[in-house]
């Protein structure tokens, strides 16, 4: 089985990683930082696409 890490930080994952929805997907992170910086990414991303 593959190792899960952090959509993020590339950390690997424990048994309580944070899910969060970006663009349509959902995908796991490692903490509430990297969920909020990704968060942050595609919030700026969608704003330059217009």
């Amino acid at each position: 089985m593959a190792e899960k890490t952090c959509a993020a930080c590339d950390c690997k994952l424990e048994g309580d990683s944070i899910k969060v929805k970006i663009g349509g997907k959902t995908v796991e992170v490692c903490c509430d930082d990297c969920a909020q910086r990704l968060k942050e990414a595609d919030t700026s991303a969608r704003t330059r696409r217009g």
